[in-house]
């Protein structure tokens, strides 16, 4: 079988002077172009890809891509370069577009979810609920490919070239259904770009990544790129109104003309949570679609996670299928790895859960969401990345405090900064919260774990926070095996003789 070449003309793009080229491939690594290949010199954090240009066509690159800055940058050698030359106003959104040509075939329902927490949670339900229908879908996003088809990846939103050649593969291995996560950062970046949509999801928005877009209208804008930009006007926008931004959302959805579901206790909600009963093992809902009452049980820890199931629901809906069969699979939804996942308990009844919850919103709907089931204290382990927004450090550690009985501060993934930096900025925000828990600085993660556990007494319960389904603490430039599920595992077994 010969190699796989496309056209430029078929893949949409127009080079300088009408130059057509036969392309054997895409790619956005210089180190990467093998002959008759298309290299993406894309602007970057630190640098320009438009540095690369000389090394790709060294290699036998038979198009650029690039936008204005780059073809500024490398204007001698694309001048001389016998290589087909597209400059692009937007370079990311048109290789992501380019991408979606070439790959090919894609599952033919996709939707996304964006919004600061619950991206993971609200796309593995969909998945679940879609399973529980007999129907071949998967998750793709944080935890990777998870499902009916699985795949490692490196980032929550992949780069366009690994999203649609992994979106390929899973068409061709079968799968008809994907739920995807929608980062800030893959939005801004146009990752998602050339994906057709059929409906997609607003979780909620709150403090993060502001290292990176620095201003809170500047996150917004990034996530509402999914609605404004990548979901169509046809498709179908599932809102969590509850959340201060929700109504706006919707605002921003029903002015392009999308079908909007309205999820939460909002009373405008379509799809509304009426009533929520804990006990020690999950909880019962009572919700209305579209004015008629249903009731579910689910076996899950956690009030915000009737919040996420319902968002799953109604994307689910809005991807086609039939209320009715959507709200009887929920009884048997599961656990969402790293989130609020029972991680252990001891002989005295006591809990320890593992969540995903790094930023102070995050932590705060966590510990709140423990109480209606923790008739005893609730033990909170809480630490903050390296190299991340600052600023949520201290606003972790007092919503930590505001929330918890007991607090102690360790390390998360420190990566480049001091460790002890890191533990200060959060420890200051916990001495400084909301009531009088005990606070205590534990820095090694392992020890922090071993003393959370050991603290429990009968019906209390210990929310380990910060790394979720991560099997690995980054410090410095190398990541070193630990997963704390495990921690806990062993630290409970320890404690109690059984090693």
């Amino acid at each position: 079988m010969g190699q796989k070449t496309k056209t430029l003309t078929e893949l949409g793009l127009t080079a300088a002077g009408g130059r057509e080229a036969s392309i054997t491939g895409l790619t956005v690594d210089s180190r990467a172009v093998a002959q008759g290949m298309l290299f993406a010199a894309l602007p970057g954090v630190k640098v320009h890809g438009a540095a690369f240009i000389d090394t790709a066509l060294a290699q036998g690159a038979a198009a650029i891509l690039t936008d204005a800055t780059g073809a500024a940058l490398a204007a001698d050698s694309l001048v001389a370069t016998k290589a087909a030359v597209i400059v692009a106003q937007d370079s990311r959104q048109t290789l992501a577009q380019t991408a979606s040509l070439w790959f090919g075939a894609h599952p033919r329902t996709v939707v996304a979810v964006t919004g600061t927490n619950g991206k993971t949670s609200v796309s593995t339900f969909a998945r679940q609920i879609w399973e529980e229908m007999q129907i071949a879908g998967v998750n793709l996003g944080t935890t990777g490919v998870e499902g009916a088809w699985s795949h490692p990846l490196k980032h929550t939103t992949p780069e366009p070239i690994t999203l649609h050649r992994v979106l390929a593969e899973a068409s061709a291995e079968g799968i008809t259904h994907v739920a995807m996560e929608a980062s800030s950062h893959g939005l801004d970046q146009r990752r998602l770009d050339g994906v057709l949509l059929t409906a997609a999801a607003f979780t909620n928005f709150t403090q993060d990544h502001l290292d990176y877009h620095e201003t809170f209208e500047a996150y917004f804008q990034a996530k509402m790129g999914l609605f404004t930009r990548v979901l169509p006007d046809d498709g179908v926008a599932v809102i969590n109104l509850d959340d201060p931004k929700g109504e706006q959302v919707a605002a921003i959805c029903a002015d392009r003309g999308q079908e909007v579901i309205g999820v939460g206790r909002h009373p405008d909600a379509r799809l509304r949570l009426t009533g929520q009963r804990f006990d020690a093992t999950g909880q019962d809902l009572l919700f209305t679609w579209q004015g008629r009452a249903h009731q579910a049980r689910l076996n899950l820890i956690g009030g915000f996670q009737a919040d996420n199931i319902l968002l799953a629901a109604g994307l689910v809906i809005a991807a086609g299928a039939d209320p009715q069969e959507v709200f009887e699979t929920l009884p048997h939804l599961s656990t969402v790895r790293g989130r609020m996942e029972l991680a252990a308990r001891r002989e005295n009844g006591a809990s320890v859960f593992v969540d995903y919850a790094h930023t102070p919103d995050a932590i705060a709907t966590a510990l709140r969401a423990m109480r209606p089931h923790v008739m005893g204290r609730i033990v909170a382990i809480v630490g903050a990345g390296g190299d991340r927004d600052v600023g949520k450090r201290p606003l972790m550690g007092a919503a930590a405090a505001q929330f918890a009985d007991v607090v102690i501060v360790t390390d998360d993934n420190p990566r480049s900064e001091d460790p002890a930096s890191i533990r200060a900025a959060v420890l200051a925000g916990a001495l400084n919260g909301i009531g009088t828990p005990s606070v205590t600085e534990v820095g090694d993660r392992a020890e922090a774990i071993l003393r959370g556990i050991d603290a429990l007494g009968a019906g209390d319960a210990l929310l380990i926070a910060g790394k979720g389904h991560e099997s690995g603490q980054t410090v410095g430039d190398v990541t070193l095996p630990f997963d704390d599920v495990e921690q806990a595992s062993v630290a409970v077994a320890a404690l109690e003789g059984r090693i």
